[in-house]
């Protein structure tokens, strides 16, 4: 279990000792303490915010705070809970358990008892949780016991249960812009426990450190204080253009692999392609594998694409990229990643057509409605003389042996069913000349000819 109580009177005199010395990370000494040094989020605590509105009458209802990695979730948690005078218990949802949380409501109520006023439960990354352990929750935030904040990265509509949900308020917090990025950084600067007095820094370095974090706070403080560490000479720091961009390898890109982020770059893939871009298609393709996606899951997504989006307008983008998965088996990274553009594009460039795709569903849909319709006598299959005598496979005429390959006339749904279109060509690409060719086939009327 991860779980600190901090005493009312701040940190003890070792930890005050450690970040002096440098010890505890940068972002962690500078962390705001007042709703006034919280960067961003103007909507949200700003006067006329919601929150702010609620410090304001000294409430603080459950919370859900979502939002991307450094974009200031536990920061706010920790300056709203100082705002209304609450013991701020702060707890990982990856190493704790049902049994931790139990103490930690135990010591609430004691609290709560003798007048210490409201616990404050801040739970990092609360989509962890199981079902079973955030229903274990619900009581305990129902009755006051204490008041929850939770951060999550996921989008709470998948990954938090309803009830839960319905007990809090969800507040979305979005990705820092450079601006407000920068304005950390300078804070940082002039911190008595940050950098005040040992480094200076240009404006457009900050600017650029700024940049580089994308959005993210943490990040731009460590690349600061990774800046601070290379350029410092004689015990200073002077922080320029040069010395950020020499930190540009660790500014990886924002991505986790099985959370929200994934499933957006994911999307915008798959839109590219299906609108026929093939510029952006390359250049999200190019985002997961470089934040470090399996290129097997978007090859993966690939072929599922050329059947579902493309189909029968070309069949040779589905060949195209069935070689071109093979191909990165065969040669991994970096090589790998010429096949993949080169199906990515092609996806792209080519016709499109979802017949396939809706005819399938269509047909789905009937068996759902009909169930399981009996096979007509005339295609059912004969290879015992009992089943010939019930007829099976009786009055079935084979398309070969008829003028042009095709017996006209001849049905091939149940008998309930005939005359039902399932699948409708589109007029792109080869699928024009597959409808034309159906059309004509049709075209003598009667059996499966009469649409419905």
């Amino acid at each position: 279990m991860a779980r600190r109580e901090p005493t009312p009177h701040g940190p003890s005199l070792f930890e005050a000792t450690a970040r002096r010395n440098g010890e505890v990370p940068l972002a962690e000494r500078v962390r705001p303490r007042r709703l006034e040094e919280v960067a961003g989020h103007e909507k949200l605590i700003g006067k006329a915010g919601p929150l702010a509105r609620f410090l304001a009458a000294g409430r603080l209802p459950s919370l859900i705070l979502w939002g991307p990695p450094g974009s200031g979730k536990t920061t706010l948690a920790h300056v709203i809970a100082e705002q209304v005078r609450a013991t701020f218990v702060p707890f990982s949802a990856v190493l704790g358990g049902i049994a931790e949380v139990r103490v930690i409501v135990e010591q609430a109520r004691a609290r709560r008892a003798v007048g210490q006023g409201m616990t404050v439960l801040f739970i990092d990354e609360i989509h962890r949780f199981n079902k079973a352990q955030q229903d274990s929750l619900l009581p305990h935030v129902e009755d006051g016991a204490i008041t929850l904040v939770g951060a999550t990265t996921e989008n709470p509509s998948f990954a938090l249960n309803a009830p839960l949900l319905s007990r809090c308020q969800t507040y979305r917090l979005d990705a820092h812009p450079p601006a407000a990025l920068v304005a950390v950084l300078r804070r940082a600067l002039v911190h008595a426990e940050g950098l005040a007095g040992r480094v200076d820094a240009d404006e457009d370095a900050l600017l650029q450190l700024a940049e580089m974090a994308r959005g993210d706070a943490r990040r731009a403080l460590n690349l600061l204080d990774l800046a601070a560490e290379a350029t410092t000479r004689d015990g200073h720091a002077r922080i320029d253009c040069a010395a950020a961009t020499a930190l540009a390898g660790h500014a990886t890109l924002l991505y986790d692999k099985t959370g929200e982020e994934h499933f957006n770059v994911i999307s915008a893939f798959i839109k590219s392609m299906r609108g026929s871009d093939p510029d952006a298609a390359v250049y999200w393709m190019m985002r997961m594998v470089e934040a470090g996606d399996d290129p097997s899951f978007v090859l993966r997504r690939m072929l599922i694409f050329a059947s579902e989006d493309v189909g029968n307008a070309d069949p040779r983008a589905l060949e195209l990229t069935v070689a071109a998965d093979a191909a990165f088996r065969r040669l991994g990274l970096p090589e790998g990643l010429y096949p993949m553009a080169q199906a990515a594009i092609y996806l792209a460039c080519a016709p499109k057509s979802n017949a396939a795709n809706l005819a399938w569903h269509r047909a789905q849909e009937r068996i759902a409605e009909t169930g399981a319709l009996p096979v007509p006598h005339h295609l059912r299959n004969a290879p015992t003389a009992l089943m010939r005598d019930e007829g099976y496979g009786e009055g079935y005429r084979y398309p070969h042996d008829e003028a042009g390959g095709h017996a006209r006339g001849a049905t091939y749904l149940p008998d309930a069913l005939i005359g039902e279109r399932y699948y409708h060509p589109t007029t792109r690409g080869l699928e024009a000349k597959l409808g034309e060719w159906l059309r004509k086939l049709r075209s003598d009327g009667g059996g499966e000819n009469s649409e419905r």
